[in-house]
C-alpha cells in the first residue's frame, strides 16, 4: 500500500536528505511566484493552490522531480522548458543533474498570471 500524507512537510520527509533538500527548493521557487499561494496533498503528492483551485504539483521519483501542468508560453520559455518536458503538460528534472529553480519559479509565474 502506498504512503499517505497529511501534508508537503510529511511527503518531504519521507524521502533521502538530498532529495528533501531538492523538494524543498522547488516548493520554494514556487512560492516565490505564488506568494498568496495555500498548500495542500492532492494525489498524494505536493500540490500549491491558488484562490482554492490547484495551480500546480510536484513530485519525486526515483531519477526525477515532476512538475504539472507545464504551460505554453513564449518561444523563449519554450526553448528553456524543452529538455525538461516529457509529455505535453509534464516536465521532468532529473536528478543527477542541477535542477533549474528559475525556469520552475518562471512555470510557477506564467500559470498564476494565466489563472488571473
Amino acid at each position: 500500500m502506498a504512503a499517505t500524507f497529511a501534508t508537503i512537510d510529511e511527503y518531504i520527509s519521507s524521502f533521502p536528505d538530498d532529495v528533501q533538500i531538492i523538494l524543498r527548493e522547488v516548493r520554494q521557487a514556487i512560492l516565490n511566484a505564488a506568494p498568496a499561494a495555500d498548500e495542500t496533498i492532492s494525489y498524494q503528492i505536493p500540490t500549491i493552490t491558488l484562490s482554492g483551485r490547484k495551480l500546480v504539483h510536484f513530485a519525486a521519483w526515483k531519477h526525477h522531480i515532476g512538475l504539472y501542468p507545464i504551460p505554453t508560453a513564449d518561444e523563449a520559455f519554450e526553448q528553456k522548458i524543452a529538455p525538461y518536458r516529457a509529455a505535453r503538460g509534464t516536465a521532468r528534472f532529473p536528478l543527477q543533474k542541477p535542477i533549474p529553480y528559475d525556469l520552475i519559479e518562471r512555470v510557477a509565474g506564467l500559470l498564476v498570471e494565466q489563472r488571473t
